[in-house]
């Protein structure tokens, strides 16, 4: 009995110990075994005058945009008024 103790003692152990290792070993992987630098991106020129013109061609909205509307309502309730 003291001997199956002792080897699930000691299993349990080499586990946890294992299971701190194995992410620090992912590391290290990679080309050569180094980091690669990032990508570069080739990221197309932005026309200026493209995107205000773009920019002009969107209507003005009639209503202006009110983002709490469903929250309180559209009329406030008159303040001389007492609930009841």
């Amino acid at each position: 009995m003291i001997g199956t103790t002792k080897a699930i003692r000691i299993f349990a152990v080499a586990v946890t110990i294992l299971s701190l290792v194995q992410p620090a070993s992912a590391q290290g992987l990679g080309k050569k075994g180094g980091r690669e630098p990032p990508p570069t991106e080739n990221k197309p020129k932005i026309d200026e005058k493209a995107y205000k013109a773009a920019l002009e061609r969107i209507p003005e909205p009639k209503k202006k945009y009110d983002p709490w509307g469903i929250a309180r309502p559209a009329e406030p309730a008159d303040a001389g008024k007492k609930a009841n």
